[in-house]
């Protein structure tokens, strides 16, 4: 069975950073050979990606582009997403994915709110 844990998650002003982190622990294949991706839920919408980091590369939507940066750890089994320049827009709940093929695994999430 495969956990993913997401911490980092505040209240944080306009302009703001944070740094979120997941933890995966349990059985599964090679860890290396997953794709670890960052969603958001952000009120009012679906779910959507935010970034995504594999063997092949790394990938960023147009809304993380330029403040958003996505790291792996394979020895820790650890996915961060550094954030900065945090706007309202920003607001929402952070999850963690681990994809490979037909498997897909989820955090609980962690709560990001950006306010003045």
């Amino acid at each position: 069975q495969v956990q993913l844990v997401e911490s980092g998650g505040d209240l944080v002003q306009p302009g703001g950073n944070l740094f979120l982190s997941c933890a995966a622990s349990g059985s599964f294949f090679s860890f290396i050979t997953y794709t670890m991706n960052w969603y958001r839920q952000t009120p009012g919408k679906q779910r959507e990606l935010v970034a995504s980091i594999d063997s092949s590369g790394i990938y960023y939507t147009d809304a993380a582009k330029d403040r958003f940066t996505i790291s792996r750890d394979n020895a820790k089994r650890t996915v961060n997403l550094r954030m900065s320049a945090l706007t309202l827009e920003d607001t929402g709940v952070y999850y963690c994915n681990l994809h490979r093929r037909t498997e897909d695994y989820w955090g609980q999430g962690t709560q990001v709110t950006v306010s003045s």
